[in-house]
């Protein structure tokens, strides 16, 4: 049978790298999928690179390499071991994780050679695009990448690719130096997690972080065995406060008796005259309503109750201003224009397209013979040769995108690192400045967290007994790039921010989308418009390890569903290498970000254009998508 012209020549790869995926990991349950969002496991998922048709060596390999690393995991970390001895504080828990991870693929390296290469490939594009290759220093280099990767060179003996290897050597006499003979046996301890984990806390506080460890779980085992023995002991035992008690009381003399029992009933007589009164003051007050009961704590989220948020104390809402120095911003917003040079030509000409369109809808139009509104003097001419003619007024039209505020939200997750960050920050600029010169208030939003793996919230989580189930496990970060009331020569220098190292991390979409829905409800225009540009669904590892895996895509869905019920805003969304028309009614996919520009104006147009035919060529967009 004949393949259809229409079929995705890499389907045939991705199917057969994801059942060899599950035989790795020794689990057939596993689910597979491929995503612009980060790889990674969640639960009985995990998520790998999306390989496009185009099936480049490097998408290739590097799919091959995650999803091996990967599977080594799956198969030999054990969860309850790996979390038992997990410690709380940040730095300490990167340290423990990057040794595990390096532990689980040196077992597979033992087990399955072929691995090794596949994962050394992976290792080395992730050098490359984080430029571990000119770095200098090591306060520029993470230690717990280098730690890893040293454990990994010494468990295998295989050389890392060359980024990999300059950022491991930065660390590695340093970590020998303060692990002492420690890394000599580690050969003796990969197939013992729990005898590894032990070594990692070790090495955990050899490094200089022993304050981030927490409680010792053996320690805490011991002390359970402690007291265990001791009720078992006291069972044993009589009981001291019993039969003996009752005999000292017995010989106690009769004088002492007889005194306890007077004071004992003077002391009844007292108690009992005390309640007399107050059941007397009770009578006498004048009958009146119950105390009202406390009112329910409001929900966290008004598109689904159910929703919850396991804290919202770290979450915090800050304009990019005050996130860098003014230096910093200046620095980073001329970065940002040299990224987008040769880019920055074909944005403006389509702006200036936008731009055109708007304006011919500005020009003035008239209805005429009314019979209120200004004085028409075009027409008192007529008056003047027919005295019985009517006097004639008009009133101008108003357009349709007059008294408008556009809202741009945008994802500012790991996976937008690099060009389709560039890309949609500079199409955000250029957007605001053209819709500024029409009259069109513009704000610009962004969402992300404060850390990786949950922040604040989750070590709070962790240090108050892990409750089931706890809702959102992350500390939210949503930042005002551009207020809509700000002039665009203010805001300017912020959306160089997008390109601070460190600053892109999770994506929680669906509180972002109803944060930037409130803020439109609460603006004075008649008309909103919500523009979402994202690259895929909503991603929190911390929040999805512990709730079930659709959790954060349903609320997204609920907010989306009460925004477009109350038809207050009017929302439309860009999905960036990633299909949001399963979430949006109005959306555009575009599979590379050169699109970007060209689907933002496209959109706006047709919004705004009053002729059917923009409209049209908008649903032809978004089933062309």
């Amino acid at each position: 049978m004949s393949t259809k012209p229409t079929d995705n020549p890499a389907e045939p790869f991705k199917k057969a790298l994801a059942e060899a995926t599950k035989v790795m990991a020794d689990d057939p349950e596993l689910s597979v999928s491929y995503s612009v969002d980060p790889a990674g496991l969640s639960g009985d998922q995990m998520r790998l690179p999306q390989v496009t048709r185009r099936m480049t060596r490097d998408e290739v390999l590097v799919a091959r390499g995650t999803a091996d690393a990967l599977a080594m995991y799956r198969k030999y970390n054990d969860a309850g071991t790996h979390a038992r001895y997990a410690p709380p504080g940040d730095m300490a828990r990167d340290l423990y994780e990057a040794m595990e991870t390096a532990r689980c693929e040196a077992m597979g390296a033992r087990d399955m050679p072929g691995t090794a290469s596949n994962i050394d490939a992976k290792i080395g594009q992730e050098a490359v695009r984080k430029g571990y290759g000119q770095i200098t220093s090591t306060d520029e280099a993470p230690l717990a990448t280098a730690a890893g990767y040293l454990i990994r060179h010494l468990a295998t003996g295989r050389d890392l690719p060359e980024g990999a290897q300059n950022v491991m050597e930065l660390w590695r006499g340093f970590i020998e130096q303060q692990s002492g003979d420690a890394l000599d046996n580690i050969d003796d301890l990969l197939s013992d997690q729990q005898a590894f984990a032990k070594f990692a806390r070790q090495m955990i506080t050899d490094l200089g972080y022993g304050d981030q460890l927490g409680d010792d779980p053996d320690q805490f085992d011991d002390d359970q065995e402690d007291d265990a023995e001791s009720a078992q002991d006291e069972e044993e035992e009589p009981d001291s406060t019993g039969q003996d008690d009752s005999e000292e009381e017995a010989e106690a003399s009769p004088e002492q008796s007889q005194d306890e029992q007077q004071d004992a009933s003077q002391a009844q007589v007292s108690m009992d005259e005390m309640a007399d009164q107050e059941m007397g003051e009770e009578a006498e007050m004048p009958e009146g309503e119950a105390p009202l009961e406390p009112p329910p704590p409001q929900p966290h989220s008004e598109a689904d109750p159910e929703y919850q948020v396991y804290t919202t104390e770290f979450d915090e809402e800050i304009r990019a201003e005050d996130l860098a120095e003014p230096i910093e911003l200046e620095r980073l917003r001329a970065y940002l224009d040299q990224q987008l040079e040769p880019l920055k030509g074909a944005v403006s000409r389509l702006a200036n397209k936008l731009q055109r369109r708007l304006q011919a809808q500005q020009n003035r139009s008239w209805e005429f013979d009314l019979e209120e509104g200004m004085l028409d003097a075009g027409r008192l001419a007529r008056v003047v040769a027919n005295p019985t003619t009517p006097l004639s007024f008009k009133v101008e039209k108003d357009t349709e995108f007059r008294d408008t505020v556009v809202t741009l939200l945008l994802d500012n997750s790991g996976s937008m690192r690099g060009r389709p960050i560039s890309i949609a920050a500079i199409c955000a600029d250029v957007l605001a400045r053209t819709l500024e010169r029409c009259s069109v208030k513009v704000e610009i939003l962004g969402f992300t967290t404060r850390a990786w793996k949950g922040g604040q919230s989750r070590e709070a989580w962790l240090n108050s007994g892990r409750e089931q189930q706890p809702g959102r496990l992350n500390d939210l970060r949503h930042i005002i790039y551009k207020g809509a009331d700000a002039p665009w020569r203010r805001a300017r220098p912020n959306l160089g921010l997008m390109m601070k190292e460190g600053l892109l991390k999770e994506n929680i979409d669906g509180e972002a989308l109803e944060w930037a829905h409130r803020r439109m409800l609460g603006r004075p225009e008649a008309r909103k418009i919500l523009m979402v540009i994202s690259d895929g669904a909503p991603v929190d590892d911390s929040t999805l390890s512990v709730n079930p895996a659709n959790y954060l895509e349903k609320h997204l869905r609920d907010v989306i569903a009460m925004v477009e019920r109350r038809k207050q805003v009017e929302l439309l969304a860009i999905g960036i290498g990633h299909d949001v028309t399963r979430y949006y009614d109005r959306a555009v996919t575009i599979t590379d970000v050169e699109q970007l520009a060209g689907a933002m104006t496209e959109q706006l147009a047709a919004l705004f254009d009053s002729d059917p035919r923009a409209r049209a060529r908008f649903a032809g967009m978004r089933k062309a998508g």
